[in-house]
């Protein structure tokens, strides 16, 4: 049985993650000095601790990845229709000139690269307070789509 302290410190773990908005890397920082200090002390503690640090890493592996493939997807369909003679001899850069078209099929991926990468921060505020309330209940939460690299 846990104790009301374990519960409100697994609990703060997981509310820890939201430091992020203020402090960058808030998100790593907190949770890991909170799960550190209390690993040893607590099962509980330390099952949630790995759990939200776990998320946050595997929302940071996916978010590098869909920027990965945002970012060159955009940049390949801005340059593609570039005059490189215009961009050398400091003329302005006209994005009228960018063909839609014929581009369509990058747009959409890179579209959908940043709309995931939106849709994940946006999941990851509610599974936050749903961990911290579930920790709180003394219940084992476990986050969806996260990979164990802490075991």
């Amino acid at each position: 049985m846990e104790t009301k302290t374990e519960k409100t410190t697994a609990a703060l773990a997981h509310l820890s993650a939201l430091s992020q908005y203020f402090i960058p890397f808030g998100n790593f920082i907190f949770p890991i000095i909170i799960w550190s200090s209390k690993k040893d002390k607590s099962e509980f503690i330390d099952y949630h601790g790995k759990q939200v640090i776990n998320f946050q890493l595997s929302l940071l592996l996916y978010s590098i990845i869909f920027a990965l493939i945002a970012v060159p997807t955009f940049a390949t369909v801005v340059f593609s229709s570039m005059d490189w003679n215009e961009l050398l001899n400091d003329q302005d850069v006209i994005f009228e000139k960018i063909n839609m078209a014929d581009n369509i099929n990058l747009i959409t991926t890179g579209i959908v690269a940043v709309l995931l990468i939106i849709l994940l921060k946006i999941a990851e505020f509610f599974l936050i307070i749903i961990g911290a309330i579930s920790a709180s209940n003394g219940e084992k939460y476990k986050y969806p789509i996260t990979i164990n690299f802490i075991k």
